[in-house]
């Protein structure tokens, strides 16, 4: 990559957000916004590499996708002549009340999730607008398809706008309301930089990890008795703290029963052991966990191992079975099925898994599941089947050179 490309993909990290609220503020059409920024980003990529990077490039991008905006208004011509004429002949925003919230980002983050959309609705716009990911990224979070995601963020937006959902930067008392929508799209970004899910990016995305971890912990300082919050800050550290163990040096993925444990971060897994004792305290005292709060319980339990073989399943196990109480998710089963053949065998495990097959045959770790039950049970011919499938449904190099490994492995 290019030191012009590395600066175009840096602006996007750091300037897609700021820029669609800025015109969403401006013109009160996310559509309008969004558009906008997209060609103001494609013109970056045009002219910088020969006419340079602007000395400010988040203002060019700025002043770019305003002309941008305003070119479509004129075309659509649509609106009002004298709102029209106002705004083309605008200058400059005045400055806004930042609020209890410092962060532009999250201050952003905190302002798209409104309670008016429907949780996964306002998550996904969330996503889209502010976190920067592409529909298909979204869409894999969400196990749906791209046509049905697009529809569902097109809706949202026209939601926003036949509503007129003010786009404000919310108050401390908003805080409560919207945070869980927060954090789970903090949670499905954190997850993209985890395994990355687009063929064309790095296997493990730390730009993604890190920012995710970094809003968290600042919306821990707004909501310090937030056991959510803390139970997902948790779940972040000590799955980052395995980061590098988890690819090896010819680009594969390193299973978690092979990592080499003496790599984890030992900082990361102390403060998560921490924050894990502190919310366990609460729940003694009375205070029921959360979904957040119980994942990051079950990775303080890995992350105590010192080897696999020290891994105590039993305890996974019970865990998993109170958080199928908060959560019955078919990922959740799926993943307590896992702690199910370390008790109980895999072909117990096994038949837990295929009742689920309506629920996930489009998900490639419930083949990979499947694939490991079934090369444990000796039947290699139909582990070799489900391995095909997973391969096919990955979307993360390293996992896919990891599993056409396994594959091959078989007799």
């Amino acid at each position: 990559m290019t030191g012009v490309e590395e600066a175009i993909a840096q602006a996007h990290r750091d300037e897609w957000a700021r820029v669609v609220a800025t015109l969403t503020r401006r013109f009160g059409d996310l559509d309008i916004a969004e558009e906008a920024a997209a060609e103001a980003f494609a013109t970056a990529v045009e002219r910088w590499p020969s006419d340079g990077v602007p000395p400010g490039p988040g203002a060019w991008l700025t002043t770019t996708a305003n002309r941008k905006a305003i070119d479509r208004i004129r075309r659509e011509n649509k609106r009002d002549d004298k709102q029209k004429e106002a705004r083309m002949t605008y200058v400059d925003d005045p400055p806004e009340p930042l609020g209890v919230i410092d962060d532009d980002r999250l201050r952003l983050i905190f302002t798209c999730c409104h309670p008016a959309l429907a949780l996964e609705t306002r998550v996904a716009l969330t996503l889209r607008m502010v976190g920067g990911l592409t529909v298909p990224e979204i869409a894999r979070a969400f196990l749906v398809a791209e046509s049905a995601m697009g529809q569902r963020i097109t809706r949202a937006k026209a939601k926003i706008k036949a509503a007129r959902i003010p786009y404000r930067v919310p108050s401390a008392e908003d805080l409560p309301a919207r945070v869980s929508g927060v954090l789970a799209a903090l949670f499905l970004v954190f997850n993209e930089g985890y395994l990355a899910t687009g063929a064309d990016t790095d296997p493990l995305r730390h730009d993604l990890t890190a920012e995710a971890i970094r809003l968290t912990r600042l919306i821990r300082v707004l909501l310090p008795d937030d056991g959510e919050v803390a139970g997902l800050l948790a779940l972040m550290l000590l799955t980052e703290a395995r980061r590098t163990a988890r690819v090896s040096a010819n680009g594969e993925l390193v299973a978690l029963d092979e990592q080499d444990r003496g790599a984890w971060d030992t900082d990361l897994i102390a403060e998560g052991h921490r924050l894990v004792r502190e919310r366990l305290a609460a729940a003694a005292a009375g205070v029921a966990p959360g979904r957040y709060q119980i994942l990051a319980a079950i990775n303080a339990v890995h992350t105590s191992a010192r080897d696999i073989r020290d891994t105590d399943w039993s305890q996974i196990l019970a865990l998993y079975d109170q958080l199928v109480r908060v959560d019955p998710s078919p990922i959740i089963v799926l993943n307590r099925a896992i702690a199910v053949a370390e008790l109980d065998g895999p072909e117990v495990a096994l038949a837990a898994v295929d009742r689920l097959d309506d629920k996930l045959a489009g998900y490639h770790p419930f083949h990979v599941t499947r694939a490991d039950l079934l090369r444990r049970l000796g039947r290699s011919a139909e582990s070799r089947a489900a391995y095909d499938k997973a391969i096919e449904l990955a979307g993360n190099t390293a996992e896919t050179a990891y599993l056409i490994r396994r594959r091959d492995q078989l007799r």
